[in-house]
């Protein structure tokens, strides 16, 4: 088996992972074992009602590839993730920075754009060596993490409030 077919294998975690490492290891771990509580937080409802009307005349909405990663919008040669709020901006910037890496490892170059309409900014991306190297790098640790038995300990952080899963930890 080919290296880059090997590594392509090894990519397979849904981007909301990528997210999840950098804002809470334990929403990480808990999210993989299939412990969500997203459905309930109102958070999460304002996100899907802001990407669900925002940008209405862009035609590519949505797209799945490899039953894998979803794609908030695909235009102009771009990667598009639409975000409520910058507050968790280098999360943001790591999950559209693996799903450049994703692509390319399918020989698909594209740029990466993160739209926090609300806010009315938007973030331009490339993809470097140097965050192709935090991608494999942020690849291990979700393995790491998602493999452990039990999660890690929660930690008091000022976005927790406002979390999904506050009442799970802090409840």
């Amino acid at each position: 088996m080919s290296e880059e077919i090997r590594e392509l294998q090894d990519l397979k975690f849904q981007g909301i992972k990528i997210n999840y490492l950098y804002v809470c290891k334990r929403k990480l771990w808990l999210f993989s074992k299939n412990i969500t509580f997203e459905n309930r937080s109102d958070k999460v409802l304002l996100g899907r009602i802001l990407h669900e009307y925002s940008y209405p005349k862009e035609e590519t909405k949505e797209v799945l590839i490899d039953n894998l990663i979803m794609i908030d919008i695909l235009s102009d040669g771009a990667v598009r993730e639409v975000k409520y709020s910058s507050k968790m901006k280098e999360a943001d910037i790591m999950q559209v920075m693996y799903y450049l890496y994703y692509l390319k490892q399918k020989g698909i170059e594209k740029q990466g754009i993160i739209n926090y309409p609300k806010e009315r900014k938007k973030e331009i991306l490339q993809l470097t060596p140097e965050y192709e190297q935090k991608v494999k790098q942020a690849l291990s640790e979700i393995e790491k993490i998602t493999s452990q038995i039990v999660p890690p300990p929660a930690t008091k952080q000022k976005i927790c409030k406002s979390c999904a899963y506050f009442e799970f930890c802090w409840g």
